[in-house]
């Protein structure tokens, strides 16, 4: 059996769960899916899944490389810094200029994310720039 058909429950809950960026392949006996869930609970479902095919998850046919996407356009984030204010940055790197700052606690609106590190925010003031993701909490 094919394992694209012995998968075909999770690859199509992938699907229909709107995993985004979804990418099924079959490499020297494994099968990879790749893709950003748009929940936790969406990547635990897969997960359910996955455990009913395979229950003790024991023949390593597949790799499930499924990560819950963190930062959704219009989210709000809490700045979560230690008690300094964020910098927000003209560019995602450090290497860039400081276009502004938001404080320790405040809430501000995501824009996208460039990276898994770098989000663009936007403050109430209308601030807009990148900060570094590890200081910011979705709300």
């Amino acid at each position: 059996m094919a394992l694209q058909d012995k998968y075909k429950q999770l690859v199509d809950t992938a699907t229909a769960s709107g995993v985004a960026n979804l990418q099924v392949r079959e490499q020297d006996g494994v099968l990879y899916i790749d893709g950003e869930a748009p929940s936790g609970s969406v990547k635990d479902q897969l997960w359910d899944i996955y455990g009913k095919i395979d229950p003790n998850f024991l023949t390593g046919d597949v790799v499930m490389n499924v990560n819950v996407a963190t930062a959704v356009a219009g989210a709000k984030a809490k700045v979560t810094t230690e008690k300094s204010n964020l910098n927000i940055r003209k560019g995602p790197g450090t290497d860039q200029p400081i276009v502004g700052k938001a404080a320790h606690n405040e809430i501000v609106t995501l824009v996208s994310k460039a990276n898994d590190q770098w989000w663009l925010i936007r403050t109430d003031a209308g601030e807009e720039g990148y900060a570094y993701a590890q200081y910011l909490t979705v709300q």
